[in-house]
Parts: C-alpha cells; structure tokens; sequence
C-alpha cells in the first residue's frame, strides 16, 4: 500500500502508512510528473505494480457562485478532477496498474444533488462519475474495473469547518439520524477493491443515509 499526500501532511501520512504496512510519497497529485514519482516509487518498493487505485486527494474553496473567482475554480478543479483523470490514464497506460487492476473514484453527494456555494467542488464531484462511466469500457477491455463512492454528510475534518447548525441539519436530514464515519465510506470503497465486485464497473455507490446534501 502506498500513502500519498503533500508535504504538509508528512507525519500523518508516515503513522498511516505504518500502521497497514505499507509505504508513504510525500506528493502533490497536482505536480506534472505525479505519474513518474508514484511509478518509480511503485518499482522501488512495491515490483512495479499497483493493483488497486484510489482516487480519493479532494479540497474545497466554498464561495457562492457570483463570488467565486478563477483561483477558486483552478485550485478544486486541479486535485479533484483532472489529477485523478490524468494518474489513472497515466499509470494505466505505462502498465503500472494492469489486468485485474481497480480503480476508484471518491465523488459526492454534492456531485448528484448540488449545494449552495460548492458549485465549483459539487461540478468536480460530478465529473468523477463521469470520468467514471466514460473510462469503465476502455478500462473494461483491459480487464481493469473502475467505480465511485459518493459519501454524503461524513465526520471528517474538512466537514468539522462546517458550521455547527448546518452539520446538525446534515445529520438530521439522514434516515439514520447521523452524520457518516470515515469508515462508512471505506467499507464502500473495500467492496469495490474486493472480489465481490469483479462484475461491476462504471457504477457509483451512494453512502448517504438517503439524505441528498453531500460534503
């Protein structure tokens, strides 16, 4: 396994990797040669391949829709979407993740439904179910499967930054009267990444509580 995220978050990144005894890159997904430094890092610790990807690096930079400027726009367009876009095609395409391989895509609620003041987050959150669907049949060919989990109101620190009456209207506005853990959304991927899915591509699997606001 291998643990990837910037700098900034190095020690939390090293106690994870750790933890499942598997090896941390200290790595902007953003950065033009994302691609090269994951493979060399596949082929120096891990022989070379990777056989489950995880598209999950995500920010926001809320602001309503007449206030968002281009940097809002640029910055959650850049992880969200076009790094996962361009780290599946480009370890796909030099073999890194090959037959058998997994793919899978975090989107959101919020990439279904909208929400106020996230049109640029909610917009990246819909293009990974498009990316999704749009990459299952090449991907298919390769004997490669590709899904998302699309979590709603989760308990995470980005969504601890959500004011308090509105994380409590998330939770209430859920059939199961809470907000969902970081573990509710693992064990959606986990399914995707196990044998029990080897029949389904191109699919996105809502972890939700029925309730349409996403975070």
């Amino acid at each position: 396994m291998v643990a990837i995220d910037v700098e900034s978050a190095a020690e939390n990144l090293a106690e994870t990797a750790s933890k499942v005894g598997g090896t941390a890159l200290w790595l902007d997904v953003t950065a033009d040669d994302a691609v090269d430094k994951i493979s060399e890092h596949l082929r120096d610790h891990h022989g070379g391949k990777a056989d489950i990807l995880v598209n999950n690096a995500g920010i926001t930079r809320d602001k309503l829709l007449a206030n968002m400027d281009d940097a809002r726009w640029d910055a959650v367009l850049a992880v969200n979407l076009l790094a996962p876009l361009r780290l599946t095609e480009g370890l796909v395409g030099n073999g890194s993740i090959g037959e058998g391989g997994r793919v899978i895509g975090l989107s959101s609620i919020a990439g279904i439904a909208g929400n106020r003041g996230q049109t640029n987050y909610a917009t990246t959150k819909a293009g990974m179910i498009g990316i999704t669907q749009a990459l299952a049949p090449g991907l298919a060919a390769k004997g490669i499967t590709i899904n998302a989990v699309a979590p709603g109101f989760i308990e995470t620190q980005m969504t601890a930054a959500i004011p308090l009456a509105t994380r409590e209207v998330g939770r209430r506005l859920n059939s199961l009267l809470q907000g969902g853990q970081p573990v509710d959304v693992a064990e959606a991927i986990a399914y995707f990444a196990s044998p029990a899915s080897n029949a389904v591509t191109g699919n996105v699997i809502r972890v939700c509580g029925q309730a349409m606001i996403g975070a």
